[in-house]
């Protein structure tokens, strides 16, 4: 392993910290705060751990996590959530804290930041009786903390106040001789001057200013896309007061969509597409929320706004991964499309994607459309021919398209690269530079030949293409890595791009000079949005060439990109029939699978088909995948977040003060209301509840649907908080007085439970529903969003329903054995129940059928092939386990075996032929 990091980082402190009280034998760099170590990564990320497998950690706290599980040490839930607290409410407000005192040089104002973090902490230790946070043992959780919050209270010249059980925590961990050594490599004795170079190349801390001088003396809010803080003025806490007293509008929103759903006049007129997905395999979590599932929440977004939005979606058919399904599983390619279609419908319904028509491109409507702008192109001279070197099987009688042959990388000797690209070291490929290329049908040598093919003339359409970008980059939304990518291909210089394929299934070419060729899918497969349109309504131009009338929306994962703002832009742009742009492309990072990545190929991870084996309701699913969202970096799934997510966040948090403001009701006000009369208190939780409304549709708006969602959780904190200081249950005992203010504090928290299920539509659409149905609430509070505030919906006397809890809590046991079933690389349909399997598995081949002679036998060798490609897969899937040496060893002689076979059908020698480029 090979640990990163930089001096006066205080998040290196952290990770040195814990590598020197485990002892994990690691290698240490020091290198610059600006040094880009993740490769994968748009910005510098430091610390970073580069473990053995060749994957990299690089959030600190879960680096601190990996070294103590290293060392034998395994996290407990307890530590999880003091490390949960750690980064979602200690270390902003330590960031403003560090920013205050370093770069301000105004040390006696950190304590008012630091003080409600350090409180909680001061008051957990007083009532644990424990010398450290988790039990009577050094435990991750102190390592992490005391790093965290070590430059400012080991500064003695900073007035923290006197918190004795912090500080007795603090000198003991302090004492370890190994924490010390960890903070003068990390601060080289500088103390807090050690972190100004670090801080001074962070953006700071912004806050909402105040419109009044006077401060309001509430509980500060982080600000989640921007790392600030919301203070709110006596106006706003008055004006959030006058807002809620008025009556709800009850604008006529409409829930019932009615089909076609065409652009209107005088309306904001939304056209959403997400990158149609491959019909050939069953889709992945990395999948599902890079594309449909951001696409769906902002859909659902867009209609409680009241704009005209229209939802088009469906599987990409054509191409060679198609074909290549096709002969693995025996079917026909339609039949292969046919059956996933089914699949891919089948799972986003379950992940209750709101599609307004999910179709295909393998209709007629595709045909003619692809077909038109390819002779418009042609017509307008933005087609050129040109010959290529292309591998052909002489035995097989055709060329070979890129993923129809395999060989050896030519840049790191992996020897399954396909003929596109190589899995192991991710370099793009040509074919012909492949070593020692095999056809993937019948395992012959191919040939290189030339071949004659159409290429789209991107030189020729680049300013046109330039002048289209200057205008949509800078009006739409836009993200960060979309306009990077293109902006990389354009400054290269385009090329032309070669939009034809030797293969049978595709769009044909209608030219005569290729009427043996099909389009290829990155010219067709976006021409897709237009044809499924077309399928969904025959008025379908009204969207498609309309671009004054319709904002178009496209959303998908980060390497679809050049296809979406270059390539497909130019066709169209080339076509002259005024096609409506992409107005806004919205591309995510990747989402990886615990410390590896996702395969369909290698069926590494947890694929859409097996979530709903889990037991664990579509929701949460949504949930979870929409909180680590890859917005502005890669993140991952992690089966122990997910857990501690549900447990702390939709239980503990969001579902905890949905129920207990139900509750109240129900038990003290006889399942009525309570009327209400509000004090400054309650008007300044009204206030910034409206702040989190605001920032929540500011968010929404710009498509930070990961970032959006912290607002809804922050409500949910504040309304707990607020339930927590009134003490409803205790007032509701008391006099007239008591009694009233325990109404006052039932009511406003129902109030904010009605105005979290809104919110909370697009992400969790049962849940939402179920709130509602739960209060009773009008169908009317809908308009909330259509407004933007924060009404009293509910009115003193509105009987709510019956209130049940909303979430479950996830067991340890039940997240383990999950965690081991999944294991990293998905198993088939029959060892997990789900109905269409990742991979299919081939078909067993008896001993005593086994071919012995050295006779050609084409249909032995057919099952033969799938046979090792099957046991292949078995083998990488054992020591991506690490199962026993000794299981390994046996699957490997069987692979052996079955390849000895293999050469026996295909009439070759049955003498064992070396391994080439064996993994190590």
């Amino acid at each position: 392993m090979e640990l990163f990091v930089s001096e006066g980082n205080p998040h290196c402190l952290k990770v040195l910290s814990a590598l020197e009280v485990t002892g994990v034998q690691c290698a240490v760099h020091y290198v610059n705060h600006e040094e880009r170590v993740v490769p994968f990564l748009s910005r510098p990320a430091l610390p970073a751990l580069l473990l053995p497998s060749g994957e990299y950690l690089f959030s600190p706290n879960a680096i601190c996590r990996y070294l103590f599980e290293v060392n034998g040490q395994e996290s407990s839930e307890h530590s999880n959530q003091w490390l949960e607290w750690d980064a979602t409410d200690l270390q902003p407000a330590l960031l403003q804290a560090l920013h205050v005192a370093v770069l301000q040089g105004k040390g006696s104002e950190v304590f008012q930041v630091l003080q409600g973090p350090v409180n909680v902490l001061d008051q957990s230790l007083s009532k644990g009786n424990l010398p450290y946070l988790t039990g009577e043992a050094v435990s991750v959780a102190d390592i992490v903390l005391w790093a965290a919050l070590y430059p400012v209270l080991s500064d003695s010249s900073l007035a923290l106040g006197e918190y004795k059980f912090v500080k007795a925590w603090f000198d003991r961990v302090a004492a370890i001789h190994s924490c010390q050594s960890a903070a003068q490599k990390v601060l080289q004795g500088k103390g807090l001057q050690g972190l100004k170079s670090y801080l001074q190349r962070q953006p700071a801390p912004q806050s909402s200013q105040c419109r009044d001088t006077e401060p309001c003396n509430i509980n500060l809010v982080e600000c989640a896309d921007e790392g600030g803080e919301c203070v709110v003025s006596e106006k706003d806490v008055e004006a959030a007061a006058l807002t809620w007293s008025k009556n709800l509008n009850a604008d006529p929103l409409a829930t019932d969509k009615r089909h076609p759903i065409l652009p209107q006049e005088g309306k904001r007129n939304v056209l959403v597409t997400s990158a149609l997905p491959y019909v050939n395999n069953v889709p992945h979590l990395g999948n599902i929320i890079g594309c449909v599932l951001s696409a769906d929440v902002f859909s659902r977004y867009g209609r409680l706004r009241g704009w005209n939005l229209l939802y088009i979606c469906g599987t990409d058919e054509y191409g060679t991964a198609t074909e290549n399904k096709a002969r693995e599983e025996g079917l026909t390619p339609q039949r292969i499309c046919d059956k996933y279609h089914a699949v891919h419908s089948s799972i986003y319904d379950w992940f209750q994607i709101d599609f307004d028509f999910f179709g295909r491109t393998t209709t007629q409507k595709q045909t003619e459309i692809a077909q038109d702008i390819f002779w418009r192109l042609h017509k307008n001279e933005f087609l050129v021919e040109d010959t290529v070197d292309q591998l052909r099987c002489e035995a097989c009688q055709r060329f070979l398209a890129d993923r129809f042959v395999e060989g050896i990388c030519p840049y790191c000797r992996y020897p399954e690269a396909r003929g596109d690209q190589c899995d192991k070291c991710g370099r793009l490929i040509n074919a012909v530079e492949l070593k020692e290329p095999q056809c993937k049908v019948c395992k012959q040598t191919p040939v290189i030949r030339s071949s004659k093919h159409l290429f789209l003339d991107l030189p020729k359409l680049e300013t046109q293409l330039e002048e289209w970008l200057e205008e949509t980059t800078s009006t739409g939304d836009w993200t960060a890595n979309a306009k990077q990518i293109t902006r990389s291909w354009v400054r290269d210089g385009l090329k032309p791009r070669c939009i034809t394929r030797d293969l049978q299934w595709g769009t044909p070419v209608p030219h005569p000079d290729f009427k043996e060729k099909v389009f290829y899918v990155w010219f067709d497969a976006p021409i897709g949005y237009l044809s499924i349109t077309a399928n969904y309504t025959d008025k379908w131009e009204k969207w498609w060439k309309n671009p004054h009338q319709v904002e178009l929306y496209n959303f998908m994962a980060k390497d679809n990109v050049p296809f979406h703002s270059v390539v497909f832009p130019c066709s169209l742009l080339g076509a002259k029939d005024n096609y409506t742009l992409v107005n806004h492309l919205i591309a995510t990072e990747y989402l990886n699978y615990e410390d590896t990545k996702f395969s369909k190929s290698r069926g590494v991870g947890v694929f859409g088909d097996m979530a709903k084996d889990t037991g664990i309701p579509s929701d949460v699913w949504r949930f979870y995948l929409l909180y680590v969202r890859p917005e502005g970096q890669d993140s991952a799934f992690s089966w122990a977040d997910m857990a501690l997510k549900n447990n702390s966040e939709l239980l503990n948090n969001l579902g905890n003060f949905i129920n207990r403001a139900g509750m109240f009701v129900t038990k003290f006000f006889e399942g009525c209301v309570p009327v209400m009369e509000l004090q400054q208190e309650d008007k300044k939780l009204l206030a910034v509840v409206g702040w989190e409304l605001q920032q929540y549709i500011q968010l929404m708006d710009r498509v930070k649907i990961r970032d959006a969602l912290k607002h809804i959780l922050n409500i949910s904190r504040h309304g707990n908080q607020y339930i927590q200081v009134n003490e409803p249950w205790k007032k509701i005992k008391g006099e007239d007085t008591e009694r009233q203010r325990a109404g006052t504090v039932t009511g406003v928290s129902v109030n904010i439970s009605c105005l979290l299920s809104v919110m909370l539509l697009p992400y969790m659409p049962t849940v939402s529903q179920t709130i509602r149905d739960q209060l009773n609430a009008p169908q009317s509070c809908i308009s909330t969003m259509l407004h933007g505030t924060f009404v009293c919906a509910l009115k003193a006397g509105h009987r709510i329903g019956t209130v049940s809890p909303l979430f479950q809590k996830l067991e340890v046991d039940q997240i383990e054995a999950l965690k081991k079933r999944f294991g990293g690389q998905q198993k088939s349909a029959q060892n997990t129940g789900s109905p269409q399997p990742a991979t299919v598995p081939a078909p067993a081949v008896p001993a005593a059928e086994v071919v012995t002679t050295n006779e050609v036998d084409p249909e032995k060798a057919k099952q033969l092939t799938q046979a090792v490609a099957e046991q292949g897969d078995k083998v990488r899937e054992l020591k991506a386990q690490k199962a026993e040496k000794a299981v390994i060893t046996a699957e490997v002689a069987k692979l052996l075996d079955l390849k000895k076979q293999l050469a026996l059908a295909e009439g070759k020698s049955s003498e064992p032929v070396p391994q080439k480029g064996k993994k190590k």
